[in-house]
Protein backbone atom coordinates (compact mmCIF):
# COMPACT_ATOMS: atom_id res chain seq x y z
CA UNK A 1 0.00 0.00 0.00
CA UNK A 2 1.35 3.42 -0.91
CA UNK A 3 1.81 6.34 1.44
CA UNK A 4 -1.15 8.71 1.73
CA UNK A 5 -1.14 11.88 -0.32
CA UNK A 6 -2.58 15.21 0.76
CA UNK A 7 -4.93 17.38 -1.24
CA UNK A 8 -6.14 20.94 -0.96
CA UNK A 9 -9.49 21.83 -2.51
CA UNK A 10 -10.62 25.44 -2.95
CA UNK A 11 -14.36 25.92 -2.40
CA UNK A 12 -16.58 28.60 -0.87
CA UNK A 13 -17.54 27.85 2.73
CA UNK A 14 -21.23 27.34 2.01
CA UNK A 15 -20.40 24.64 -0.54
CA UNK A 16 -17.82 23.05 1.78
CA UNK A 17 -20.43 22.76 4.53
CA UNK A 18 -22.80 20.99 2.11
CA UNK A 19 -20.04 18.51 1.33
CA UNK A 20 -19.34 17.94 5.02
CA UNK A 21 -23.04 17.38 5.70
CA UNK A 22 -23.31 14.88 2.83
CA UNK A 23 -19.90 13.22 3.47
CA UNK A 24 -18.63 13.92 -0.03
CA UNK A 25 -16.01 15.89 -1.93
CA UNK A 26 -16.57 17.70 -5.21
CA UNK A 27 -13.84 19.68 -6.93
CA UNK A 28 -13.40 22.05 -9.84
CA UNK A 29 -17.12 22.48 -10.51
CA UNK A 30 -17.87 18.76 -10.44
CA UNK A 31 -15.06 17.44 -12.65
CA UNK A 32 -14.04 13.79 -12.25
CA UNK A 33 -10.29 14.05 -13.02
CA UNK A 34 -9.17 15.62 -9.72
CA UNK A 35 -11.16 13.13 -7.65
CA UNK A 36 -9.67 10.20 -9.59
CA UNK A 37 -6.19 11.21 -8.39
CA UNK A 38 -7.24 10.57 -4.78
CA UNK A 39 -6.99 7.24 -2.95
CA UNK A 40 -8.66 5.90 0.17
CA UNK A 41 -6.75 7.19 3.19
CA UNK A 42 -5.52 10.38 1.51
CA UNK A 43 -5.93 13.58 3.50
CA UNK A 44 -8.15 16.40 2.26
CA UNK A 45 -8.26 19.99 3.47
CA UNK A 46 -10.54 22.73 2.17
CA UNK A 47 -9.57 26.36 1.74
CA UNK A 48 -12.45 28.82 1.37
CA UNK A 49 -11.52 32.20 -0.12
CA UNK A 50 -15.03 33.49 0.53
CA UNK A 51 -18.13 32.67 2.53
CA UNK A 52 -20.58 32.07 -0.32
CA UNK A 53 -19.99 30.98 -3.91
CA UNK A 54 -21.99 33.84 -5.37
CA UNK A 55 -21.09 36.36 -2.67
CA UNK A 56 -18.24 38.81 -2.19
CA UNK A 57 -17.54 38.39 1.53
CA UNK A 58 -13.91 37.26 1.96
CA UNK A 59 -13.09 34.44 4.36
CA UNK A 60 -9.54 33.23 3.52
CA UNK A 61 -9.65 30.27 5.90
CA UNK A 62 -9.29 26.52 6.04
CA UNK A 63 -12.82 25.27 6.64
CA UNK A 64 -12.88 21.45 6.62
CA UNK A 65 -10.50 18.53 6.90
CA UNK A 66 -10.94 14.81 6.43
CA UNK A 67 -9.85 11.58 4.81
CA UNK A 68 -10.89 9.98 1.53
CA UNK A 69 -13.18 7.07 2.45
CA UNK A 70 -14.77 5.82 -0.76
CA UNK A 71 -13.09 3.76 -3.49
CA UNK A 72 -15.15 5.15 -6.35
CA UNK A 73 -15.79 8.43 -8.11
CA UNK A 74 -19.47 8.67 -8.98
CA UNK A 75 -22.00 11.11 -10.38
CA UNK A 76 -24.98 12.59 -8.58
CA UNK A 77 -27.87 14.46 -10.18
CA UNK A 78 -28.32 17.72 -8.29
CA UNK A 79 -31.06 18.90 -10.65
CA UNK A 80 -31.13 21.59 -13.28
CA UNK A 81 -28.79 19.59 -15.50
CA UNK A 82 -25.92 19.67 -12.96
CA UNK A 83 -24.56 16.14 -12.50
CA UNK A 84 -21.20 16.53 -10.73
CA UNK A 85 -18.72 13.84 -9.83
CA UNK A 86 -18.22 13.07 -6.14
CA UNK A 87 -16.04 11.05 -3.84
CA UNK A 88 -16.86 9.94 -0.28
CA UNK A 89 -14.89 11.63 2.50
CA UNK A 90 -14.94 11.09 6.26
CA UNK A 91 -14.73 14.57 7.76
CA UNK A 92 -13.31 15.36 11.18
CA UNK A 93 -14.79 17.77 13.66
CA UNK A 94 -12.63 20.87 13.34
CA UNK A 95 -12.37 24.59 13.79
CA UNK A 96 -12.04 27.16 11.00
CA UNK A 97 -8.49 28.52 10.72
CA UNK A 98 -7.45 31.75 8.96
CA UNK A 99 -4.68 31.26 6.40
CA UNK A 100 -2.83 34.56 6.86
CA UNK A 101 -0.90 33.58 10.03
CA UNK A 102 0.17 30.28 8.38
CA UNK A 103 1.45 31.67 5.07
CA UNK A 104 5.07 32.14 6.23
CA UNK A 105 5.27 28.46 7.30
CA UNK A 106 3.40 26.80 4.38
CA UNK A 107 6.00 25.33 2.02
CA UNK A 108 3.63 24.92 -0.93
CA UNK A 109 3.30 28.72 -1.10
CA UNK A 110 6.55 29.70 -2.80
CA UNK A 111 5.83 33.40 -3.33
CA UNK A 112 4.64 34.74 0.01
CA UNK A 113 3.67 38.13 -1.47
CA UNK A 114 1.42 36.60 -4.17
CA UNK A 115 0.27 33.71 -1.99
CA UNK A 116 -3.21 33.50 -3.52
CA UNK A 117 -1.95 32.44 -6.94
CA UNK A 118 -1.75 28.70 -6.13
CA UNK A 119 -5.37 28.62 -5.06
CA UNK A 120 -6.59 29.58 -8.52
CA UNK A 121 -6.03 25.96 -9.59
CA UNK A 122 -8.86 24.83 -7.29
CA UNK A 123 -7.33 21.43 -6.50
CA UNK A 124 -3.72 20.46 -5.89
CA UNK A 125 -1.47 18.21 -3.86
CA UNK A 126 0.33 19.62 -0.82
CA UNK A 127 3.24 18.18 1.19
CA UNK A 128 2.53 16.18 4.36
CA UNK A 129 4.35 18.80 6.45
CA UNK A 130 1.86 21.46 5.31
CA UNK A 131 -1.15 19.20 5.84
CA UNK A 132 0.12 18.39 9.35
CA UNK A 133 0.59 22.09 10.16
CA UNK A 134 -2.94 22.95 9.02
CA UNK A 135 -4.36 19.91 10.85
CA UNK A 136 -2.58 20.92 14.07
CA UNK A 137 -4.53 24.19 14.02
CA UNK A 138 -7.87 22.77 12.84
CA UNK A 139 -7.86 19.73 15.14
CA UNK A 140 -6.93 21.15 18.55
CA UNK A 141 -6.95 17.73 20.22
CA UNK A 142 -3.89 16.81 18.12
CA UNK A 143 -1.91 19.49 19.96
CA UNK A 144 -2.49 17.86 23.33
CA UNK A 145 -2.37 14.25 22.13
Amino acid sequence: MSEPRYWLIVVSKNHVMNGVRWGIAQANHGKAAPLKRMRVGDGVVYYSPKVEFEGNEKLQAFTAIGEVAGESVYQFDMGGGFVPYRRDVKYKECIEVPILPLIPALTFIKDKTSWGYMFRFGFFEIPKVDFDLIASRMLPEKINA
